[in-house]
């Protein structure tokens, strides 16, 4: 289960790099690349299922392996997920390279860089069995959230400057919020961590006082 978790986090790490590059390189063929991949990271979500269902009704496993299992079932889907927005920003890359130039004033390389550092911290965490650096993820989501209002803002006022760059700044906005929404899942999988380590739940909140 674990060397399944790591292979379809590689793949969907790589597919996040692929959209992101697609979106400020105007790369259709990375674009291209992650709705290929798409097939490939559902499959591996089923074959995990399969194995956490097998792993609970033959082993009956207990404590740290039975949290271990809990919270792999739970990355998954995040994982699952995090694939998903990252084939909606390759389709939002496609309709940026189709639709005419605009100039909108948005850095999606720093919005997008914060989130990937969110994403391989969060799986990195997992691997290491590392709550202190999945705590770093939980401290990162607030910085995405200030930065997705900023661009907002910006790309708002592009459209009401001219209506030429509404189609594209359309396209931007679903591009930001679908960081803002991979940064989220980076956040649940950071939860995932400190209960599987710690056996504490931090949602919300939760347990973040006189962690043990």
């Amino acid at each position: 289960m674990r060397t399944k978790l790591l292979e379809m986090s590689s793949l969907v790490e790589k597919s996040i790099h692929r959209s992101i590059g697609a979106v400020v390189q105007k790369d259709r063929a990375a674009a291209d690349e992650v709705l290929n991949n798409e097939a490939r990271i559902n499959a591996i979500e089923l074959e995990i299922d399969a194995l956490a269902i097998e792993l609970l009704a033959l082993h009956q496993p207990m404590a740290t392996d039975l949290r271990f299992i809990v919270a792999a079932l739970k990355i998954n889907t995040d994982l699952e997920r995090m694939g998903d927005l990252s084939v909606n920003i390759a389709k939002s890359a496609l309709a940026l390279i189709d639709a005419p130039a605009a100039a909108i004033v948005v850095d999606i390389p720093y919005i997008a860089g914060l989130v990937q550092s969110m994403v391989r911290k969060s799986i990195d965490a997992f691997v290491a069995h590392d709550a202190d650096l999945a705590r770093e993820v939980l401290a990162s989501d607030h910085a995405v959230d200030d930065l997705r209002t900023a661009c907002y803002g910006r790309i708002n006022a592009s459209m009401l400057e001219d209506r030429a760059n509404v189609k594209p700044a359309l396209s931007l906005l679903t591009v930001v919020r679908t960081l803002e929404r991979l940064a989220d899942h980076a956040t649940n999988i950071a939860e995932d961590v400190v209960f599987y380590v710690k056996g504490i739940d931090v949602r919300r909140g939760a347990g973040m006082k006189n962690p043990t």
